[in-house]
């Protein structure tokens, strides 16, 4: 799964650490998020969607391989 989280956090000058406090979570969870380490739970991704008023599908994309 591709995800434009790193893009989404650069547009609203927002770094992993403030992130993580906004979702209740690590930087290092933001982190393995950006690198694709971690597939994030829905209720987080639903979190990430809100902190940055896109829709999910907008943050998330799936690959061919998914």
């Amino acid at each position: 799964m591709k995800n434009r989280l790193k893009v989404a956090r650069a547009e609203h000058n927002l770094s992993q650490a403030d992130l993580a406090d906004r979702i209740g979570v690590s930087r290092q969870t933001v982190n393995s998020i950006e690198t694709a380490r971690y597939v994030p739970s829905t209720v987080l991704a639903l979190k990430l969607a809100q902190v940055f008023g896109k829709p999910v599908d907008q943050l998330f994309m799936l690959e061919e391989t998914d």
